[in-house]
């Protein structure tokens, strides 16, 4: 499903212009040898990232594939959110939470009520995978009085665990009727053949890759009503009623753009579209027509080529979504789907996860946390300490400084009231160091990661040696004098 496209070549030019300043004999990094004097601490010291917190967040995908223990994880999400807070997260991504074909065994994606959030006896129980109505309600509830919003995953297209009925329109039995003995036991939403592809409204089917018989079409009046526009619609029962805060739109490439411009406009709220594609300009165009934010596959392609796929750097330089639409690529290494792949191309291995994570946590765009990573010990300490430096310091304009097949280096400029930072990445089996022009002139520095212990002090020019840890990273910036 990946596609390398690139409809603006000029951009792909100054890209590739940039990252194309590679080691050269005058200018070549070296292996490190000894470390430069740890500074006085009684003259410097770390900065107190809380002084810098420039408001930023990062968003967590609360759920993996198939979850455990069933029916339990409503609740066991409730009881880390006070830390998930503490640690810099503002939104929880929650699966599809209303009941779906599989009954116990379902991930939401096979929704079949949309208003069974456990509360109603079929598909072979009351409660959904995750637990019960009321576990949920405690989950939200918490969620909120740890300033933490809470983002619904909603399926928009494909329904599953109808009753069967005879489908004139396709000329035989179909599992398209839904209703209070058929899949969808709240009685709200109740459809049948004429609410999916084809009907006498429409002939035609946009995307039914998930079950093509029941795809609903979205320029029938009905299915707008119940699913955005009335008051007792999908998207206003999930705001108003339950208490979600915004939306992750599954699979947008199976409906068309106007269903989200129009949902949107009438419940508002944060959103972000899964369009699993890696063609940058496909989802800026997405982002256009709809106003929605968007997981940025570009980038995870990018990552995924650089430390896996082709081990070159220079690919971290390629167009991405994050570099004309900050403000609306959410970034991210792993999710639910990805990490169950079977193409070693779709996802980023576990060695090179955490360089993963310092990308998108230094660059522009939203970051995300996947659950699983995060709950990884030999990830977390880092990863905090990465979200840590998310919050703080990393502002201003981006300027890569250097790149080749094994070296990366970026800076974020900061601002008048902060100093910013530079990521040094290397996949070299070495540690590495280069000269490089911080633009900190005459000031001690320091990896916020901990994971160097040199400390470089820069000349009145700005200029010093920095050094990244053998494959793997460091995140400098200045010491408190």
């Amino acid at each position: 499903m990946k596609q390398y496209f690139f409809k603006y070549p000029f951009l792909l030019l100054l890209l590739l212009a940039i990252s194309i300043s590679c080691s050269s004999d005058d200018d070549a990094a070296v292996e490190a040898e000894e470390g430069q004097e740890t500074p006085d601490p009684v003259a410097y010291q770390a900065l107190n990232l809380s002084e810098y917190d420039n408001g930023s967040r990062v968003m967590m995908q609360a759920f993996y594939w198939d979850v455990e223990p069933r029916f339990e994880w409503w609740n066991t999400l409730s009881t880390q959110l006070e830390d998930w807070s503490a640690a810099g997260v503002n939104r929880i991504w929650l699966p599809p939470a209303t009941k779906g074909q599989s009954g116990g065994y379902s991930m939401g994606y096979d929704v079949s009520d949309y208003f069974d959030f456990g509360d109603y006896e079929q598909h072979g129980t009351v409660a959904t995978r995750f637990g019960t109505r009321t576990d949920l309600e405690n989950l939200i509830a918490t969620a909120h009085d740890n300033n933490i919003e809470v983002i619904a995953d909603i399926v928009l297209n494909h329904n599953s665990g109808g009753g069967l009925e005879y489908n004139p329109y396709r000329g035989y039995d179909t599992y398209s009727l839904f209703d209070e003995t058929h899949g969808n036991a709240s009685g709200m939403f109740n459809r049948n053949y004429e609410d999916f592809y084809p009907n006498s409204v429409s002939n035609y089917d946009p995307g039914s890759l998930f079950y093509a018989e029941t795809n609903l079409d979205h320029h029938r009046e009905r299915v707008q009503n119940w699913l955005w526009k009335d008051e007792n619609s999908v998207a206003k029962y999930y705001k108003n009623v339950m208490g979600f805060d915004g939306w992750r739109f599954d699979y947008v490439l199976g409906f068309e753009s106007f269903v989200i411009k129009d949902f949107l406009a009438d419940v508002g709220g944060f959103s972000v579209s899964e369009l699993w594609d890696g063609d940058p300009d496909l989802i800026r165009e997405h982002i256009e027509a709809t106003g929605s934010g968007a997981f940025d596959f570009a980038a995870f392609y990018r990552m995924e080529q650089a430390f896996d796929r082709y081990s070159d750097l220079t690919y971290l330089t390629r167009d991405q979504v994050w570099q004309t639409h900050p403000d609306k690529a959410v970034t991210f290494t792993a999710n639910h789907d990805t990490e169950k792949d079977g193409n070693i191309d779709n996802y980023i291995e576990r060695e090179n996860k955490l360089k993963a994570y310092a990308f998108i946590m230094t660059h522009p765009g939203y970051p995300t946390l996947f659950y699983s990573d995060y709950q990884n010990e030999a990830f977390k300490a880092q990863l905090d300490k990465l979200v840590s430096i998310h919050n703080s310091l990393a502002v201003g304009d981006l300027e890569v400084l250097f790149t080749d097949e094994d070296e990366y280096i970026a800076k974020r400029k900061g601002t008048d009231a902060n100093p910013g930072l530079i990521i040094y990445i290397t996949t070299n089996t070495s540690t590495k160091r280069r000269t490089i022009n911080t633009g900190w002139s005459s000031r001690q520095l320091m990896d916020y990661t901990e994971n160097s212990t040199y400390y470089p002090a820069t000349a009145e020019d700005g200029s010093t040696q920095l050094e990244a840890p053998a494959n793997g990273y460091a995140i400098w910036s200045v010491m408190e004098e």
